[in-house]
């Protein structure tokens, strides 16, 4: 196999650590911050925003699951955190409804009402948790929601065909809304799907390649197509329920897709370095299973010394002990800075195509509280 030119990810010309922030800049010219804790009015925000949409779509949601075939919604009523294995009921976390939270607060945004979206909203729910439950298989995640994975559980098989039930039951839900931008969203959403698909393709592909053949324009390119993709398409649904002008929900889909990278880039920091009692996973298992995040390629590619010695350790199965060493690795190679850095740069761009779409900063309050909230998280 050819080995890929290296290259130094931005931030780190020649190896170099990352400027400090009063030296970084962001798309407009400005200063950058890194992403650190959110302020107490900017979480309070986004926790209102949440919780609000969490409210609107979780009925929906139910009865979407609900009819489903007993064999796959045991699945997924347990996937949500609504059953144990065994039936029970649970009053289990269904996740942050960071994706409904958008389409309802675009539509908000553009002066349309939230309660026509509701559907929609929980379209893209079920779409993300489509790709959770496949994920897991596929990544071999044991962990999710602070409780065991449902492939785990009730096996690989069962884990992939309740995906795929939720994944026609989001496309089901648009075919069958009444409101005129239904069609223009299950094709946008379908079109998201595929995307994803490809952005996991990638991503499973470079499990396979030594860490000297994965550059990191590759790795920003697949991170945006299995992260970014779907909260530009919250976004972009939100706007086509609004009846926004072509223009704009394409500036949403842009603010969506850089808010989406950034809130990969900070997953991903979390995923090495966060603690495994705010994030119901192991800390480190990214790295035990040698995969290629965007800290760990951007330390590799870095040319720094700390990334010959992470080189090292990524081209030999893990081995127990050296989960710190190679956290150290990355770390000292520059990946964390880089990550965090890169984090802010994507909110400046991020921001920047929101106020294309929604200038009026009352208005876009709620965007940029979420944008601030997955970007400014610590689980």
């Amino acid at each position: 196999m050819t080995t890929r030119t290296r290259q130094g990810p931005a931030g780190i010309p020649g190896g170099r650590r990352p400027a400090g922030p009063s030296e970084r800049r962001g798309s407009g010219g400005r200063p950058t911050e890194r992403p650190g804790p959110p302020g107490p009015l900017d979480a309070q925000e986004a926790a209102v925003v949440l919780e609000r949409a969490r409210a609107c779509v979780d009925p929906e949601l139910r009865g979407a699951v609900d009819s489903l075939p007993d064999s796959m919604r045991r699945i997924a009523l347990y996937h949500f955190g609504w059953e144990r294995a065994d039936g029970t009921p649970a009053a289990g976390n269904a996740g942050k409804a960071i994706r409904p939270a958008l389409v309802l607060t675009a539509v908000q945004a553009l002066g349309g009402q939230r309660e026509t979206a509701v559907r929609a909203a929980a379209a893209v729910e079920l779409i993300h948790n489509f790709t959770l439950l496949h994920d897991d298989v596929m990544d071999r995640d044991t962990t999710r929601r602070h409780r065991p994975t449902a492939w785990t559980v009730f096996g690989d098989a069962d884990a992939i065909l309740a995906g795929d039930a939720l994944q026609a039951l989001a496309l089901g839900m648009l075919a069958e809304d009444p409101h005129p931008a239904s069609s223009a969203a299950a094709a946008r959403l379908a079109g998201c799907v595929v995307e994803l698909c490809a952005g996991q393709h990638t991503d499973t592909a470079m499990e396979k390649l030594g860490p000297d053949e994965v550059t990191l324009d590759e790795c920003l390119a697949m991170a945006e197509a299995k992260t970014g993709a779907l909260l530009g398409s919250a976004c972009a649904i939100g706007g086509l329920y609004a009846g926004a002008a072509a223009e704009d929900v394409e500036a949403l889909d842009a603010f969506g897709r850089e808010a989406g990278l950034a809130f990969q880039l900070i997953d991903d920091v979390i995923g090495i370095w966060g603690d495994p009692g705010r994030t119901g996973k192991p800390a480190g298992a990214d790295l035990v299973v040698r995969k290629k995040s965007l800290p760990v390629v951007a330390a590799l590619t870095s040319g720094t010394p700390a990334a010959a010695e992470l080189a090292e350790l990524y081209a030999a199965p893990y081995r127990e002990g050296e989960l710190e060493r190679t956290a150290l690795a990355v770390e000292r190679a520059g990946g964390r800075d880089w990550a965090q850095a890169q984090a802010a740069d994507r909110m400046s761009r991020a921001m920047h195509e929101l106020s294309r779409a929604v200038p009026d900063p009352e208005a876009a309050g709620g965007l940029i509280a979420l944008a601030e909230f997955v970007t400014r998280r610590s689980s």
